[in-house]
């Protein structure tokens, strides 16, 4: 806290300077007494401009007292200036005419003052400045309205009325006559009311996301904008991996049957209907999961030609002791022949089946 005197801070300087050596441990440092000092010379400093400003304006007053007491005789009468007028479409404030008194000027509402403000009575009998008058604002003068708009004055204020095709309080925007690209049109369901508000004189209205505005400007209306159709066209990239159906305010992606919706809303994945915990076969039948769907066949193994052993890897399916495989898969009541037999050297040739979600081999020991 600085004190609000320059003796206060003098004598404060003075008892925490410690000219006595005992008392030495409780002195400022020599930053502080530094700081403290610069304190009391930026006050002082503050102190002598203000007390200048003072003398400076007793002085003035002074002159004018005495040029006052030296031009007037003790019986002349006191010295006045001319009368002021009220000016049209204004106000004036004061009706004392005499020497260092102010009469002050205001203008009515959508007109401004060409001339000083305020005016004071000279000691000569003139007024500081000339009697002002008010003049009318043209708000229209700047030419606010585009693109061929009209404008029409108003009390510290104007109105554009615009051309067909033109909206905003300048014209500046353009008037939605027709529905936008993609819009959809005569349904309830698909239009809302749209937003609007007040701004800068003017009315601007906007939409909800998924809607643009349509219509004249006064009888607008927000309608849907049709994604699918939208992002349908040729040349744009498709919202959804099979089909778009279109909502209110947005979209929404569907696949078809035997498909499931992943989780980003757009691609489908297919539904294996053959590792679902409940059995979509009759029994001794292999489920095969197909695009969309799946079969249930019943598999025939192929006659084999040399030593053959078999083992059984599950209720459906069997597989073979040796490296060479065949993807497909036996049935349950199937037995191995009594005469040697090979295995196909080309296993490609027989599409794999899932049993269960295993996959049936078998081979042969040499």
């Amino acid at each position: 806290m600085v004190p609000s005197s320059p003796r206060a801070l003098f004598l404060l300087l003075l008892i925490l300077a410690c000219p006595e050596p005992r008392a030495s441990q409780n002195c400022l440092s020599k930053q502080q007494l530094l700081s403290a000092i610069r304190q009391l010379q930026q006050l002082l400093k503050g102190q002598e401009t203000r007390f200048a400003e003072g003398i400076r304006h007793m002085k003035s007053r002074l002159a004018a007292l005495q040029n006052s007491v030296g031009r007037v005789g003790p019986d002349a009468l006191p010295v006045s200036c001319p009368a002021l007028n009220t000016p049209a479409d204004g106000r004036k404030f004061g009706s004392k005419y005499l020497v260092d008194h102010e009469v002050h000027f205001t203008c009515n509402p959508g007109f401004r003052l060409v001339g000083p403000s305020s005016v004071v009575c000279l000691p000569n009998g003139t007024w500081t400045g000339e009697q002002p008058h008010c003049r009318g604002i043209s708000e229209c003068s700047s030419q606010p309205c585009q693109n061929g708009g009209t404008c029409v004055e108003g009390v510290n204020q104007y109105r554009c009325i615009c051309p067909p095709g033109r909206t905003g309080n300048r014209c500046q925007h353009q008037a939605q006559t027709a529905a936008p690209e993609g819009s959809v049109a005569g349904d309830s369901a698909f239009s809302r009311a749209p937003r609007c508000a007040q701004v800068e004189r003017a009315q601007h209205c906007s939409c909800e996301a998924g809607f643009h505005l349509s219509g004249a400007a006064g009888d607008s209306v927000c309608q849907d904008v049709n994604e699918c159709e939208l992002y349908g066209q040729e040349g744009r990239p498709r919202l959804c991996m099979h089909a778009c159906v279109n909502t209110p305010g947005s979209y929404r992606c569907t696949c078809p049957g035997g498909y499931r919706t992943l989780a980003d809303g757009k691609s489908c994945e297919d539904v294996d209907e053959c590792v679902g915990l409940q059995p979509v076969c009759p029994q001794g039948t292999t489920c095969i999961n197909t695009g969309g769907s799946f079969q249930c066949v019943s598999p025939e193994c192929p006659e084999g030609s040399g030593n053959v052993s078999y083992v059984k890897t599950s209720p459906l399916t069997w597989r073979g002791l040796r490296r060479w495989r065949w993807t497909s898969t036996c049935r349950n009541t199937w037995t191995a022949p009594s005469r040697p037999t090979t295995c196909p050297r080309s296993p490609s040739l027989y599409p794999p089946m899932t049993s269960e979600g295993t996959q049936g081999h078998w081979g042969v020991e040499s």
